[in-house]
């Protein structure tokens, strides 16, 4: 049995904010928002939650998931408001 890849780290994610290949999930087919920078989602999800309403999921197909936990780290990261 294969060994389960390991999930990034928060400093991994500080690496890729510039990358591209990251979606938003928000359960809303009517405006996907697909190929961002992670940055540009990250900032999109900040102002979705200060909003009152739910971030989303930030994915990449090849990387991960990013969990709520791992985005507020990030988005404090970013210097944005928590």
């Amino acid at each position: 049995m294969p060994d389960k890849p390991l999930r990034p780290t928060h400093k991994d994610y500080i690496k890729l904010l510039e990358t591209t290949g990251w979606d938003l999930i928000t359960g809303s087919e009517a405006f996907p928002v697909k190929d961002q920078t992670l940055e540009q989602l990250l900032r999109t999800t900040h102002e979705r939650n200060r909003k009152g309403e739910t971030p989303g999921v930030i994915s990449n197909m090849d990387i991960a998931e990013l969990t709520l936990a791992e985005m507020e780290k990030l988005w404090e990261h970013l210097g944005l408001p928590m």
